[in-house]
């Protein structure tokens, strides 16, 4: 069984993405690991040959910042680097740059891809999901957080990055037919210095909606606000072993008093249905699970 991991990214020092441990957490699964690094202006490239690996392989890329409508860009890059998987894998894992896979998961993940290696029905396998928030110690609660999504699919022709890179479809735009894995994606991209996380959503905002997005306000000029949450709970678990360093850089203080969670009526009927029946009313599937 062969498997190639892949990302890209693009700013990951000025930004702040935890790109380097994203990398190192599925690497002892991978036999090569493509990373597709954008135009920077920062120390990126350095950050991405810093890894001691003969698996990893570098491919450059050069960003079309025309193509915003709907984060489009982002499916862009995510199909670049998915097209420099050797043609020989079986499974082509996708991480995005802030996103970690804990260790404690790594041999549930490879006893699911060899039970479906040879199993043509399948066409993915699905994540379940834990959103950080402002610090490392606190998870998003409410409904807007996506509880799942596909991060490992086939190395096919047919298969590309859907919408805004969140997940995958296939020709002619068919769902992926995809197993759930019991083990959870790690999202650290709201977890940032309160400036990087500034400037990473004014960048963002400009790939989504163009220059003149929040016009008149400067990248830098500011730090972003994390007290504009609706819920959150405090996370119990340990974190990532190749996260570690990072975790003991954070610089800033971010504290919520969880009794102030607000769930609005319609998330308190999604929580109740969901308790009972396993089932979430109303949430998006870009998937069939089978």
């Amino acid at each position: 069984m062969k498997i190639s991991g892949f990302t890209f990214v693009r700013n990951a020092v000025r930004f702040a993405y935890p790109v380097r441990a994203a990398i190192l957490s599925v690497l002892p699964l991978c036999d090569e690991f493509i990373v597709s690094v954008g135009n920077s202006d920062d120390g990126t490239l350095d950050l991405i040959k810093s890894i001691d690996s003969p698996k990893i392989k570098i491919v450059h890329s050069v960003w079309d910042d025309s193509l915003r409508e709907g984060g489009r860009i982002l499916a862009v890059e995510t199909d670049k680097a998915y097209a420099a998987v050797s043609p020989d894998a079986d499974w082509a894992f996708y991480m995005q740059a802030d996103e970690l896979l804990h260790e404690q998961y790594i041999d549930t993940v490879r006893q699911a891809m060899q039970r479906y290696k040879d199993d043509p029905r399948v066409d993915g396998l699905l994540f379940k999901y834990v959103h950080f928030y402002g610090s490392y110690d606190y998870v998003g609660e409410s409904y807007s957080w996506y509880r799942r999504e596909i991060r490992v699919v086939r190395k096919r022709a047919d298969i590309f990055s859907y919408r805004d890179a969140q997940g995958f479809r296939k020709l002619p735009n068919d769902k992926l037919r995809v197993k759930l894995v019991d083990a959870y994606i790690y999202h650290y991209g709201w977890v940032r210095p309160p400036k990087a996380m500034f400037e990473k959503h004014l960048s963002f905002g400009k790939l989504y909606h163009g220059e003149q997005w929040r016009k008149g306000e400067t990248a830098g000029a500011g730090e972003f606000d994390y007290s504009g949450i609706d819920a959150l709970s405090r996370f119990t678990g340990t974190h990532p072993a190749v996260f570690q360093e990072d975790l003991k850089k954070i610089n800033w203080q971010f504290d919520y008093d969880l009794s102030k969670n607000r769930f609005r009526l319609k998330d308190r009927l999604k929580r109740f249905v969901e308790k009972y029946t396993g089932w979430q009313p109303g949430e998006y599937r870009n998937y069939k699970i089978i």
